[in-house]
């Protein structure tokens, strides 16, 4: 039997990350997909700079209130994650 990449394999979403992508487990890359469909739905990038995510009220939960450029939300979010035990 193949091992499941860590990207395909499910993952637990805190409470917080759940209000945006919904009840897990999940897949990471259907979390990522799900924070962004979010994020463009209601307009939280920058628009001088579309790297840069301006979050609401409830993305503030999960990565801070403060700007923030995308490959440091991703640091965040993955503290919202927690394996399942296969």
């Amino acid at each position: 039997m193949k091992k499941k990449s860590a990207l395909s394999r499910p993952v637990q979403v805190s409470d917080a990350l759940a209000e945006i992508v919904g009840k897990g487990p999940m897949p990471r890359t259907e979390v990522t997909k799900k924070l962004w469909d979010y994020i463009k739905k209601y307009n939280l990038q920058k628009a001088s700079e579309k790297r840069v995510i301006m979050p609401d009220q409830k993305l503030s939960k999960v990565i801070g209130s403060q700007p923030i450029d995308m490959f440091q939300m991703t640091k965040k979010v993955s503290a919202h994650l927690k394996e399942v035990p296969c």
